[in-house]
């Protein structure tokens, strides 16, 4: 029973679906024709099913509400993307959060914020009270043109519009591009809440393994000829949770792969400004033909301020306007114009430089620790935040997980990141996170 409501609460059972016959539901689950009967009278004293004299029996009622958890295979709530979200959103301040996917507020640009914040408040009464234009704020987008220049990037500021995060601008591209069904490529493993976002357009995701240098050609190649995807979702700069960086001739070879099968590539480049040496851009080689680059400032100047953008070609970014003024509506002028405030500050560029000193120095530390406990890094990245970690022979990272939850510490399992759940004994870990010494102890409690 628990099976087939399960199904209803998925979609997957419509109203008016006929269900299986009692005897062929038995075979299927492999229990006795009597158990089958008991479930379906009980569901359709429930009013979930009825049955129809010589027919059988049909789902009946208004389809039900969508609900996540229930689309797709029920995974242990330790790698269940939503579940590993919530935690780390929820927990207050005494949880330690290694698995996070941000940084401690004091590594953020609270001065520049601050600052930002005062100076608004002295300007026009527009900035504080008025809708933003449909494609966002102007001079923000002349901001974001030069800077996607500096990364030889041609866009024009017709071709540029803000949304209030990036994972909105996922969302809005995914209602642009995709029907349910159609599938999508995704890095394997990949940023997790990518995972879920795909679950609620109701499309097939489909793993590529990750590479130090981009994902795997060959396997790309293959992934494309068998499913027929429409969109590739990836980071180009510090890949997340590998921390890889894609190299010049993985993209190259990307990109004629994408262009024979007139597949579209979302570039996330949220993590741009962690860099020290730039790596190639997808969207810079493509010249916004079929890649479309999308960012924010969550990570480095306040995750409070919901502001991101899309650069695509002209022609998709009017339709993608008319979507973002359906869903809606104006949008937010004011943490845009905070945004540009802080960015354009002095001070701005010192902080950074700070950040990716600091950055560094723990990245180092993080790493000496971990060893200690026998666990060690997949690669060393350049810059960044994440570390993609294998645990010791044999040890399942949802199970230290659990055990560190019990001590107060939130750790990433591997398979939150990997759609075909093949990272078991892996974890990420946010070294901006990682200094606290208890997550160390509670680490070693763990794997004892």
């Amino acid at each position: 029973m628990t099976e087939i409501r399960s199904r209803i609460a998925a979609r997957l059972y419509l109203p008016g679906t006929r269900l299986p016959s009692v005897r062929a539901q038995a075979q299927a689950m492999k229990v006795s024709v009597s158990t089958v009967v008991e479930a379906y009278d009980r569901l359709s004293a429930e009013g979930a099913i009825a049955a129809r004299p010589g027919s059988g029996f049909y789902v009946v009622g208004p389809v039900a509400p969508l609900a996540l958890a229930h689309l797709g295979p029920s995974l242990d709530r330790a790698i269940d993307p939503l579940w590993v979200s919530r935690q780390s959103l929820e927990s207050d301040a005494s949880v330690l959060k290694p698995g996070c996917g941000w940084m401690p507020p004091d590594w953020l640009y609270e001065t520049g914020v601050r600052r930002a914040l005062r100076a608004l408040a002295r300007g026009p009464v527009a900035e504080l009270t008025d809708y933003a234009t449909p494609l966002g704020h102007p001079g923000l987008r002349q901001f974001l043109q030069r800077r996607l220049a500096g990364a030889g990037i041609e866009a024009g500021t017709e071709q540029i519009m803000l949304t209030e995060s990036g994972t909105q601008a996922i969302d809005l591209i995914c209602r642009f591009l995709l029907e349910p069904g159609d599938t999508v490529l995704v890095d394997d493993p990949c940023y997790f809440n990518f995972h879920a976002l795909l679950k609620a357009h109701r499309v097939r995701a489909v793993g590529v393994p990750y590479t130090p240098t981009g994902p795997d050609v060959e396997r790309f190649e293959a992934a494309v000829q068998e499913h027929s995807p429409r969109l590739y979702i990836t980071n180009s700069g510090i890949h997340n949770p590998t921390g890889a960086t894609l190299s010049p001739v993985t993209a190259h070879r990307l990109l004629t792969l994408a262009d024979r099968a007139g597949l579209v590539i979302v570039e996330d480049d949220i993590w741009a400004d962690f860099e020290i040496t730039p790596a190639p851009r997808l969207a810079a080689f493509d010249g916004l033909s079929r890649v479309i680059q999308i960012g924010s400032f969550s990570k480095t100047i306040s995750a409070s301020l919901r502001c991101g953008y899309i650069a695509a070609q002209a022609g998709w970014i009017d339709s993608l306007t008319d979507l973002k003024i359906a869903t809606t509506f104006g949008g937010g002028r004011f943490a845009a114009e905070v945004v540009l405030l802080a960015l354009t500050d002095s001070g701005y560029r010192k902080h950074m430089e700070m950040v990716r000193q600091r950055l560094a120095e723990q990245m180092r530390k993080t790493i000496t620790r971990l060893d200690r406990v026998g666990i060690t890094p997949w690669l060393v990245p350049r810059a960044g935040l994440y570390l993609w970690c294998q645990l010791p022979e044999g040890r399942d990272a949802a199970v230290i997980a659990r055990s560190c939850l019990k001590d107060g510490v939130v750790l990433a399992p591997g398979n939150a990141f990997s759609p075909s759940l093949s990272a078991g004994g892996f974890l990420r870990f946010n070294v901006t996170q990682s200094t606290d010494e208890r997550v160390f102890t509670a680490l070693v409690r763990a794997l004892a």
